[in-house]
């Protein structure tokens, strides 16, 4: 994995990407952020099932991917958890570590999967971990995968617009299960058309911390 140090900045110990100009999470409390937006935002852990499958635009530092295994295991789930993140622009295995040390509620899980950092691909009894990297627009219509969750984690759509166009969006509806959801931290009003668009139905949501709304959506169960 290349080093990506000079792309980034540390403000209080939290990441931020200087090719956007932009904090991985939230200033106030990146693992709240996560629990809230993306967790809840999707209906977690309510609908964990075997073989539940979560799909990411944006790794980042690994927050989300840490707090859903630790929500997994919390609910008491026996079965393997499918995680699969398109990542452009991956960290390197020690700043992820520095970011991920900010939260000590998962101290144990970060020391216990940070082995991992920096492999596009490993197995836990308890994870299937999979990292597409490159240009999302190009990788998730290649991708085969349907994911019973999305968490919509880009940078912010006004610095990042290429991870939240139209198609992108689309793809990110054609490779859902039916009765799937997408979460993310954003309101934006072409991304929130962009995923109705794609025959999402979206929801309004209160946002976390200082943000006043986040956006929701549901893949319509089929019918007949």
């Amino acid at each position: 994995m290349p080093d990506q140090s000079s792309d980034l900045d540390w403000r209080d110990e939290i990441p931020v990407s200087t090719r956007f100009d932009d904090p991985y999470y939230s200033l106030e409390n990146g693992l709240a952020e996560t629990a809230h937006v993306f967790l809840a935002g999707n209906g977690l852990p309510g609908r964990f099932r075997e073989g539940f499958h979560i799909a990411e635009l944006g790794f980042g530092t690994g927050l989300n991917l840490l707090a859903a295994l630790r929500l997994w295991r919390a609910s008491g789930q026996g079965a393997r958890l499918h995680f699969t993140t398109f990542e452009a622009f991956p960290l390197s295995p020690a700043e992820m570590t520095r970011a991920q040390a900010s939260f000590p509620e998962i101290a144990d899980l970060a020391t216990e999967l940070a082995p991992h950092w920096g492999r596009t691909h490993f197995d836990l009894a308890d994870l299937r971990f999979e990292m597409i990297e490159g240009d999302a627009r190009q990788t998730v219509p290649r991708w085969d995968g349907l994911a019973d969750a999305w968490f919509l984690d880009g940078f912010s759509p006004a610095k990042n617009p290429e991870l939240w166009d139209a198609e992108l969006m689309a793809q990110v509806a054609r490779h859902m299960t039916a009765g799937g959801t997408a979460a993310t931290y954003t309101a934006a009003g072409h991304v929130r058309r962009a995923l109705a668009d794609a025959g999402l139905e979206v929801t309004r949501a209160a946002g976390y911390g200082r943000k006043r709304h986040m956006t929701t959506a549901l893949k319509p169960s089929r019918s007949g």
